[in-house]
């Protein structure tokens, strides 16, 4: 299974200057809990936003720069090189950044979304892609309201291709 994982906001705001736009701990838990043990397909930016490989995950980074190359890392020049490099992994997990998403979304091989929806409008420079619910439908949701840790109300949602 190949599944998108993205946290945006209410108007699908990913990021800003290379960077998260809020600080959600919950997400932050969820994300490492459902990548660990597991391929993690990004792009160069998102990489370099991020400074080094996650532990516990490996790392395959989408570039056009054939020079590229940072220890511990896999190096592919496209998504699909990505996936191939990651095709023994049972759950390869794509997660970002904006162009890699534009691009994954469409690619029949991606069978799920994996969404963190913050409840919040933010100022943002990169956004993730539309989620066509004529190709993707809505198949779970847990809500969550703000708390002591977590500054903004937050869903859990996850979409399967039809």
């Amino acid at each position: 299974m190949i599944t998108i994982i993205a946290a945006i906001g209410k108007n699908n705001e990913l990021g800003k200057n290379n960077d998260l736009i809020w600080h959600l701990p919950a997400d932050l838990k969820r994300f490492k809990k459902v990548t660990s043990g597991h391929h993690i397909l990004m792009g160069r930016n998102t990489y370099e936003s991020i400074g080094k490989p996650l532990p516990n995950r490996t790392t395959v980074i989408i570039t056009r720069n054939d020079n590229y190359f940072k220890d511990g890392c896999l190096i592919a020049s496209s998504i699909d090189e990505a996936i191939q490099l990651s095709k023994d992994d049972e759950e390869i997990f794509i997660i970002g950044g904006a162009q890699v998403y534009d691009q994954a979304i469409n690619n029949p091989a991606v069978g799920k979304l994996d969404i963190t929806l913050v409840h919040e409008s933010f100022d943002a420079d990169v956004y993730f892609p539309n989620i066509d619910t004529t190709i993707w439908e809505e198949v779970s949701r847990e809500d969550f309201k703000a708390d002591d840790k977590n500054k903004y109300d937050y869903s859990f949602v996850s979409y399967k291709r039809k």
